[in-house]
C-alpha cells in the first residue's frame, strides 16, 4: 500500500528544499564575484537578483518547519527528487535575463542540463557569453556532477542525522569511509584536487596555442570542470573542435575517463591499493567495452571520406567514443559532420556507448557498467545452473572492492534500472519521431538526454517545440535520478492526491 505525504512530511520536505535553495544562492555568488572582478555590471545585477530571490524563497521554505528533525526515507527521496528541478528554476532566472535564450523554456532547459551534467544547450551566441554567465554554467556542472546532496553533506549543511537517508536517495550506496559526511568530504577533495591539476595543465596547453593568459586560465578551469564532471558544456560554440589541438583533446580524454570511474575506486587508488583498480568488475567491463566499441566505430568510419587517413580516424573517432562513453558530450566534429559524414553504423554505435555510460558512483550517466557486468554475471549463472547437476549449488562471484557473491537483489536492481532506461530511451525516440525527425537522430537525442550525455544531432535547438523540450527536460531529470527515486516520489504524490476510500458501515 502506498503511503500518503502528511502535512508534517510536506513541511519537512519544504524545509530541506529551502536549505538547498540557500546553498544555491551561495553558488550564484561565484558568478556574481566573477562579474565584479571583470567589471561586467549587467551580469552582476542579474546574479544579485538571482541570489536575492533564492535567499528569500529558501528562507520562507525553511520557516515551514523550524526544527525538522531526522529525515525519513520517504522524505529524503522527495527532497532529492525535487531538488534537481526546483534549483533549475532558480538557475533559469539569471540565464533568461541574459538575452542569450529565445524563450524562458530554453533557459530552464539549460538550467536542468547544467545541473544534471547533460551538457546539451539551446543558448544563442555562446561565443559572446560574459565570463560571469560561463562561470555559472560550469559551477552548475561542478555541483551537479558531484551531486547536490553530496555537496550539501560535505559542507555539513544537513548535519549527521539525515546524511545516510539523503546519500542513499541520490543513488549512492557505497561509502569511501564508514561515515557518510566524511565520505562526501573525501569525494569533494578528490574532485577539487584533480580539477586543480587539470586546470594548470590545460592553462599551459591553451597558452601554447596562442591564447592570452587570463582567458587561458578561465577556459582551462571550465574545461577541467566539464571534463572531469562529465558535463559537456564548453566555453565556445564549436565545443572542443574550436581549439584544434591534439594535446588538449588527448588530455580531455584522460579527464573524461577519470570522471567515469567510481569515486570509491579513486579512493582505493589514492590509498595505494592498485589491485582493487585492475580487479574491479567495472574497470574490466570498461576496458573490454571501450576496446570492442572503438573497433566497431573505427571500422564504420573507415568508409567515410573525412576519415580516409588513419590519424584523422583515430583522432576524431576515439575522442567521440570516449566522450559518448563518459556521457560528457564534448565534440571535436561539428553537429553537421556528425549527422552527415559519420556513417549510420558509427552514429548508432555512439548512441549505444552513451546508453551504457560509465561507472556507478562516478559523475557519468547511463545504465552504468556495474549493472551491465551484474547482468552478464547473471546470464553466466543461469547457464551454469542449466548445465550443472540438479543437486549442485551454483555460486557466481565478482570483484568490486573485494570478492562479492552475486545475489538475487543485485540482479533485480540492475535489471530494473536497465529496463527503465531502455523504456525511456525508446519512448523518447518515438516522441522525437512523432515531432517529424529522422529515427537515427531521434534515437541519439533521446539517449543523450536520458543518459545525461549531451551529444546532440540538431534536434535540440533554440526555440524548439515546447512539448519536445518539456519531455527532454523530464528525461534529463529522470536519468540523473536513475528513475527509482523519481518513480517513488511520483507514486507518493499520486497516492496523496487520490481521494481516500470510505469504509462501509458494519
Amino acid at each position: 500500500m502506498w503511503q500518503r505525504f502528511s502535512l508534517y512530511d510536506l513541511r519537512v520536505i519544504g524545509h530541506y528544499l529551502g536549505t538547498l535553495t540557500q546553498l544555491f544562492a551561495a553558488l550564484m555568488a561565484v558568478p556574481f564575484l566573477t562579474a565584479l572582478v571583470f567589471q561586467e555590471w549587467e551580469p552582476a545585477e542579474r546574479y544579485l537578483l538571482g541570489i536575492g530571490i533564492a535567499l528569500v524563497v529558501g528562507t520562507l521554505l525553511q520557516f515551514l518547519r523550524i526544527e525538522p528533525g531526522r529525515l525519513g526515507r520517504r522524505q529524503a527521496l522527495a527532497v532529492t527528487g525535487f531538488a534537481w528541478i526546483v534549483l533549475a528554476f532558480f538557475a533559469s532566472v539569471p540565464l533568461f535575463l541574459s538575452g542569450h535564450y529565445a524563450t524562458y523554456m530554453d533557459a530552464l532547459f539549460d538550467g536542468v542540463s547544467g545541473l544534471t551534467t547533460t551538457g546539451a544547450t539551446v543558448a544563442l551566441d555562446i561565443d559572446h557569453f560574459s565570463n560571469a554567465d560561463n562561470m555559472f554554467r560550469f559551477m552548475m556542472h561542478l555541483v551537479g556532477g558531484l551531486g547536490l546532496i553530496v555537496v550539501a553533506l560535505s559542507l555539513g549543511i544537513f548535519g549527521k542525522r539525515s546524511g545516510s537517508s539523503l546519500y542513499t536517495a541520490e543513488g549512492r550506496s557505497e561509502h569511501v569511509v564508514p561515515n557518510v559526511v566524511q565520505t562526501t568530504q573525501l569525494i569533494l577533495r578528490i574532485t577539487l584536487v584533480i580539477i586543480f591539476i587539470a586546470a594548470v595543465v590545460l592553462t599551459a596547453l591553451c597558452i601554447s596555442i596562442g591564447m592570452e593568459p587570463v582567458r587561458a586560465v578561465l577556459q582551462s578551469i571550465w574545461l577541467a570542470i566539464s571534463a572531469f564532471n562529465t558535463g559537456g558544456f564548453a566555453p565556445m560554440a564549436e565545443s572542443v573542435s574550436y581549439y584544434n589541438s591534439i594535446p588538449i583533446e588527448v588530455f580531455l580524454m584522460l579527464l573524461m575517463i577519470l570522471g567515469s570511474i567510481s569515486f570509491v575506486v579513486h579512493a582505493e587508488v589514492w590509498k595505494g591499493r592498485l589491485q582493487s583498480f585492475f580487479g574491479d568488475i567495472e574497470i574490466r567491463t570498461m576496458l573490454i567495452w571501450l576496446l570492442v566499441m572503438t573497433v566497431v566505430v573505427a571500422a564504420s568510419l573507415s568508409a567515410s571520406a573525412l576519415f580516409s587517413d588513419l590519424p584523422a580516424m583515430i583522432r576524431r573517432g576515439l575522442f567521440m567514443v570516449v566522450s559518448a562513453f563518459s556521457t560528457t558530450g564534448f565534440q571535436n566534429v561539428t553537429t553537421n559532420q556528425l549527422t552527415t559524414v559519420f556513417s549510420s553504423g558509427a552514429f548508432l554505435a555512439l548512441a549505444l556507448i552513451a546508453a551504457v555510460g560509465g561507472s556507478a558512483g562516478s559523475t557519468a550517466g547511463g545504465v552504468k557498467l556495474h549493472r551491465v557486468g551484474i547482468i552478464f554475471k547473471s546470464i553466466v549463472s543461469t547457464v551454469k545452473e542449466a548445465v550443472s547437476p540438479s543437486s549442485a549449488r551454483v555460486v557466481v562471484s565478482y570483484n568490486h572492492l573485494g570478492r562479492r557473491v552475486l545475489s538475487s537483489d543485485a540482479v533485480k536492481e540492475a535489471m530494473t534500472v536497465f529496463v527503465l532506461f531502455v523504456i525511456t530511451y525508446s519512448v523518447g525516440a518515438l516522441v522525437g519521431i512523432a515531432h517529424g525527425y529522422e529515427a537515427s537522430q531521434a534515437i541519439m537525442e533521446s539517449v543523450s538526454m536520458t543518459s545525461n550525455g549531451g551529444i546532440i544531432t540538431g534536434i535540440v535547438t533554440p526555440g524548439m517545440s515546447p512539448s519536445l523540450e518539456a519531455f527532454y527536460i523530464f528525461q534529463m531529470w529522470a536519468g540523473r535520478l536513475e528513475f527509482v527515486t523519481l518513480l517513488a516520489v511520483l507514486a507518493e504524490i499520486i497516492a496523496s492526491l487520490a481521494p481516500r476510500k470510505r469504509r462501509g458501515r458494519q
